[in-house]
């Protein structure tokens, strides 16, 4: 059983067909599987299948919920019981979850029909997605490049019509980065929008977020309706919408105060195809009506510096934790270089120090909360380079000194807005002359996801891009 027309459909979409019977469950499924069969072995995207957990979903009945019937991917960071999940960790491979993530439940209540897990680099720590345990996860436009990262077996299987929407998080751009580098949409939410819990009430000192990255913006609105709010553990909440956000999305956004930069926040030269990128999509709003300027925040403090300390100290604990599970210390066996140099790095490093960096977060905060008193939505680019290629960045080399400078290079300008918080989205709005996505980003203020999907929603209409396919699905 198969349903050949499967990649016209947005998610939104599919569950419509099933809702009025056209379509069942079980054919989207199969279909799926099938598309999984045919194109994971180029890309590598679904490291984790359990098909049958999806069709016992089915025999079992779905929720009613505004994706019953969807075909969908989780994370393999995040917990579904009874199924694997090895956060890309060598050390973690037969590892199997004995409950399930508050985030993934909400999934479940959705109706998805969760049939694997798809990619991400160990602990997530990359902006691309290349772990030893799986090897490397390849960009569907360009086999010899990356999806991105750490979403980027999400990334890549979106953009390979496997599925149309799946799981995504973002704690320093893992949301933005795979849209970007892999064409499609994905919009981080703004902070303590959709719950971590049960196991904690927040990832990487507030930064990190959960949410996924979509063929259509509808569809991340409808998903973002389904599972945002608190759980009874969480230490914070996020400002309610002013309605749900999927009416958002074709509501005329009025006449926004857009500030724009084609540089990186540390005036670096970035790619000249992705500058001039940046400059349509500016000309391309000042003629749909918007005010556009060219302007950008100065920063506090050093993002890249903020996000060594927190991340560094978040990974050692982790470390930590399956040492204590264990018994033993972990060694380069078990994880990689990269980690266990995050883990030692962090244990030189003091509380005092730990709190400095905390702080140092708030005062980029603070700058941005000060810019966008007198702007709407700010628009740069998501990567100052194209998607890497497979190999440039080598988390098991014994000299890690070539990480730092690619990723100043190539993605300068995601973390801000998870140490602020704000809400910021990818849009695939660009391709360069290698044929290669250059996403455009967009932040709003703090609570403030309606204009970005209002915005997201007109772009999408006059700048469309769900037909425009990669080379693997011709």
């Amino acid at each position: 059983m198969a349903f050949k027309e499967y990649g016209d459909y947005d998610a939104v979409g599919l569950a419509e067909l099933v809702r009025k019977k056209e379509v069942s469950a079980t054919e989207l499924l199969y279909e799926a599987i099938a598309r999984t069969t045919k194109v994971d072995p180029q890309i590598n995207a679904i490291v984790v299948k359990h098909y049958d957990y999806a069709e016992r979903q089915i025999e079992r009945g779905l929720p009613d919920g505004p994706f019953t019937g969807v075909p969908f991917l989780l994370k393999d960071l995040d917990l579904l019981e009874g199924t694997r999940t090895t956060s890309g960790a060598t050390v973690l491979q037969d590892f199997v979850a004995d409950h399930t993530g508050t985030l993934a439940q909400r999934f479940l209540d959705a109706g998805v029909t969760i049939f694997g897990k798809s990619s991400s680099p160990e602990f997530g720590l990359m902006p691309t997605t290349e772990s030893r345990l799986f090897g490397p996860t390849r960009n569907p436009w360009n086999l010899e490049h990356s999806s991105g990262g750490s979403s980027g077996g999400a990334g890549a299987a979106v953009a390979a019509r496997i599925v149309p929407v799946a799981h995504a998080s973002d704690g320093g751009g893992s949301i933005r980065i795979p849209a970007s580098a892999s064409g499609v949409f994905g919009l981080k939410p703004t902070r303590a929008r959709n719950p971590l819990g049960p196991d904690r009430g927040e990832g990487w000192g507030g930064f990190a977020c959960g949410h996924v990255v979509s063929i259509s913006v509808r569809d991340s609105a409808v998903m973002l309706d389904a599972i945002h709010g608190p759980e009874s553990s969480s230490p914070y909440v996020a400002p309610p919408p002013e309605r749900p956000f999927s009416q958002e999305v074709g509501r005329d956004p009025g006449k926004l105060r857009v500030s724009f930069t084609d540089k990186s926040p540390y005036g670096d030269a970035i790619d000249p195809e992705i500058a001039a990128a940046v400059r349509e999509i500016a000309s391309l709003l000042a003629g749909l009506g918007h005010h556009v300027e060219e302007r950008a925040p100065a920063l506090a403090a050093d993002p890249a510096a903020v996000m060594a300390t927190i991340v560094g100290g978040n990974t050692a604990l982790t470390v930590r934790l399956i040492e204590q599970r264990l018994g033993r210390e972990m060694t380069q066996n078990d994880l990689e270089i990269l980690t266990l140099a995050h883990s030692r790095n962090a244990k030189r490093t003091s509380a005092t120090d730990y709190v400095a960096a905390q702080l140092a977060a708030f005062q980029i905060s603070r700058s941005l909360a000060s810019f966008f008193e007198s702007c709407d939505v700010f628009l740069c680019p998501t990567l100052c380079a194209p998607p890497l290629r497979i190999g440039e960045l080598n988390t098991m080399s014994n000299d890690l000194s070539h990480i730092a400078p690619i990723l100043r290079r190539y993605m300068p300008g995601t973390s801000m807005f998870n140490m602020s918080g704000q809400p910021a989205m990818s849009v695939p709005l660009a391709w360069n002359k290698a044929g290669l996505p250059l996403g455009m980003m967009f932040s709003a203020k703090y609570g403030d996801e309606a204009s970005l999907f209002r915005l997201a929603g007109q772009l999408e209409q006059v700048q469309p891009w769900k037909n425009r396919t990669p080379p693997i699905c011709a």
